[in-house]
């Protein structure tokens, strides 16, 4: 009891030598080491594609459209992937939707070269590239904790975030160089470079196939079904997902809906999106990298409580001020707090999971994270039109608020159920 009692603080403790214990195995280094351009230019993609859909209508109601596109895919076709990738190799799953990406990337630099490319063309692009999203998701989530031993898998899956959430730095600041120069043009062909070196690093790696551990006469549906129960008779892991609905749907259609704010409410132009957008991802950046140093299951419910109320106040304050640059500071802030949610939330379930659950539970949390917020994004496109973006987002980060604040008294049994596979 006494040992116990000695051992309590160690969880909260930062292990920064995980960090560097984790590049040494070899098929993690190189997925990173092919994610990293990817990644940046899909966030150069992201702005092309925002700005050019706010140039070519000034609406909200079609920048809105055009962030479902992307994302609404995921709602009906996540559980299917997830189940898809408990059945298939993950290794083979991203290969094969990598260069679909490719694919996707190659026609848009196309028809943006031969000045036919519309906003019909762009919603169809886009949703084709939500549609293969919803499978390369699947397929990367469960691909990464397998890279690395099972006591480093909360590391690996922050340090996967981190770049991530880095590229949302980098991508859309060389996006802002780009843009005035050779137009969103420059942006749609970084993105096709960056899939096609990505697609190439997928067949450096060496990962056994570990296709046919879930193969069976059952069907698809009923494995999804069995993954829903799962989730929906476990004390932590049902909580954790509530909570990320709520803020999926309210908050994270910021990202989505910046164009608008950049245009609108702040009259800066595509290098004022390039900014807002880049100090998400440099808020996003700090936040998985702490979550990363952190290196442990242990805290990280805790961590998910105060990433949900930071990102909600947040809202309130980039809303309260047209003041640029006081925008850029709360839109660093508020993407601090979901990326601090989001990604404890992810290393916590995929601790905790079993592994013959693991592709269907995150392809839940890819609908989750990745699908409801085409929802949110939709309707507060709509809604906007109505009452205005700042009273729009002051509305969803109260709603935030109140959801954290309901879901704070499962606190205890969350830790319980949640902080101990994973190791401390």
């Amino acid at each position: 009891m006494l040992g116990a009692m000695t051992k309590t603080p160690e969880p909260h403790k930062p292990h920064p030598r995980r960090v560097i214990g984790v590049w040494r195995h070899r098929d993690f280094a190189i997925f990173m080491g092919g994610l990293t351009p990817a990644a940046i230019s899909s966030w150069m993609h992201r702005v092309g594609v925002g700005w050019l859909a706010w140039e070519l209508t000034e609406s909200t109601v079609w920048l809105g459209a055009v962030a479902a596109a992307d994302l609404a895919p995921i709602l009906l076709l996540s559980p299917l992937a997830g189940a898809l990738s408990d059945r298939m190799s993950a290794l083979t799953l991203v290969r094969i939707t990598q260069w679909m990406q490719f694919a996707q990337a190659a026609a848009l630099v196309a028809l943006m070269a031969a000045g036919a490319l519309t906003i019909e063309l762009l919603f169809a692009l886009t949703l084709a590239l939500g549609i293969i999203h919803a499978y390369s998701s699947a397929g990367r989530h469960a691909l990464v904790p397998v890279t690395v031993p099972r006591d480093m898998v909360a590391t690996a899956i922050s340090l996967d975030s981190a770049f991530f959430q880095a590229s949302r730095f980098i991508g859309p600041a060389i996006a802002a160089l780009i843009i005035p120069v050779w137009g969103v043009m420059g942006a749609f062909a970084a993105h096709a470079f960056g899939t096609f070196f990505f697609a190439l690093a997928m067949h450096a790696m060496r990962q056994p196939d570990r296709a046919g551990a879930h193969r069976g006469a059952r069907s698809f549906l009923h494995d999804v079904g069995e993954a829903v129960a799962y989730v929906r008779g476990h004390a932590g892991m049902f909580p954790l997902m509530i909570m990320l609905t709520a803020v999926s749907v309210a908050a994270r259609p910021l990202q989505d809906m910046l164009p608008g704010f950049a245009g609108e409410v702040f009259g800066v132009g595509a290098s004022g999106l390039a900014w807002l957008t880049s100090a998400m991802g440099a808020g996003a950046m700090v936040s998985a990298t702490w979550v990363a140093v952190h290196g442990r299951t242990g805290g990280l419910t805790t961590m998910c409580f105060a990433g949900g109320a930071l990102a909600s106040l947040s809202l309130i304050g980039l809303v309260a001020s047209d003041v640029f640059f006081v925008g850029v500071a709360f839109a660093a802030v508020s993407a601090y707090g979901l990326n601090t949610l989001s990604t404890s939330v992810q290393a916590l379930v995929q601790s905790s999971v079993e592994d013959r659950l693991r592709g269907r539970v995150m392809s839940l949390y890819t609908l989750i994270y990745r699908g409801l917020p085409a929802l949110g994004a939709l309707g507060f496109g709509v809604l906007a039109e109505w009452i205005g973006l700042r009273w729009t987002f002051a509305l969803a980060g109260l709603a935030c608020l109140i959801a954290c604040a309901l879901v704070a008294p499962r606190r205890k049994a969350m830790v319980d159920a949640l902080e101990t596979r994973g190791g401390r």
